[in-house]
């Protein structure tokens, strides 16, 4: 899919969720919650208790860490594998969606149109740690070498999900901003292919290993989705987060070749 109609998904979603009166009051009657972010499943891993306990990256204090790191481990793939190109493509595409999350997030406004509580004015589009995740995630595409890609795609997509409906499930994040920030994502991927179609991470996959990848988006999307006080809310987040691993399995999949098709 051409990175202008995810660019056009981005401008499109930001209009309708964020600055109409419908919008608003869909993901805020979707947020509203009168026990807070400790009902979440991942609340103990969400970096709430950072000091005393364990941090789901990139979570909580983790953001700026983990991309750090990610991208530091992009440069080592790239000087190790001497892929200049390529890993020229997974720096440019993560820190790219990375940092245009987190200025968007501070620049675009969003407009009080329905006399909203204080906590539900703060504008959060799109979601940086959520950004995070699937930049890593398929910037590293690019860097990684082609045999493992299959193994990237299964374990990336439980992370993915997992993180996108955990920023959801604590509260944290509204759900268009957790698609908002893979459509960034999105479109940083296509546009370097549109720049350089050389670059391209093209690999096989069994079929089961597409399954898989899918199995593992749902699973880590419950379990950093799902509220102990709400079953609507759940679904919703869990829904949301299997959507955003959708939307990147969208993004990748004309580089993936089926088994029986490379055969």
């Amino acid at each position: 899919m051409p990175f202008v109609l995810f660019l056009l998904g981005f401008l499109v979603l930001y209009l309708l969720a964020v600055c109409t009166p419908i919008g608003q009051r869909i993901e805020n009657a979707v947020l509203s919650s009168e026990n807070g972010s400790k009902p979440a499943w991942i609340h103990e891993f969400s970096g709430a208790y950072s000091a005393t306990g364990p941090t789901l990256p990139p979570l909580g204090e983790l953001a700026l860490p983990t991309a750090a790191v990610g991208l530091l481990v992009l440069v080592l793939l790239t000087l190790v594998r001497r892929c200049w190109w390529q890993g020229a493509a997974a720096v440019c595409v993560a820190g790219a969606a990375i940092g245009a999350a987190e200025v968007l997030g501070q620049v675009l406004p969003r407009p009080d149109l329905v006399n909203a509580p204080v906590y539900f004015v703060e504008p959060s589009f799109p979601s940086g740690h959520a950004a995070v995740a699937s930049a890593l995630v398929v910037a590293a595409l690019f860097a990684v070498p082609e045999r493992l890609r299959p193994w990237l795609l299964v374990v990336g997509a439980a992370w993915l999900a997992m993180v996108a409906g955990a920023v959801q499930a604590t509260l944290h994040h509204r759900p268009s901003d957790v698609v908002g920030s893979t459509l960034l994502v999105c479109i940083a991927y296509r546009l370097a292919l549109w720049l350089r179609p050389t670059v391209a991470p093209t690999f096989a996959a069994r079929p089961a290993t597409v399954a898989a990848a899918s199995a593992c988006a749902v699973v880590g999307a419950v379990i950093g989705g799902s509220r102990s006080d709400s079953l609507g809310q759940s679904a919703v987040f869990a829904a949301v987060a299997v959507g955003c691993a959708a939307l990147a399995w969208l993004a990748v999949k004309d580089q993936v070749v089926t088994r029986a098709q490379s055969d």
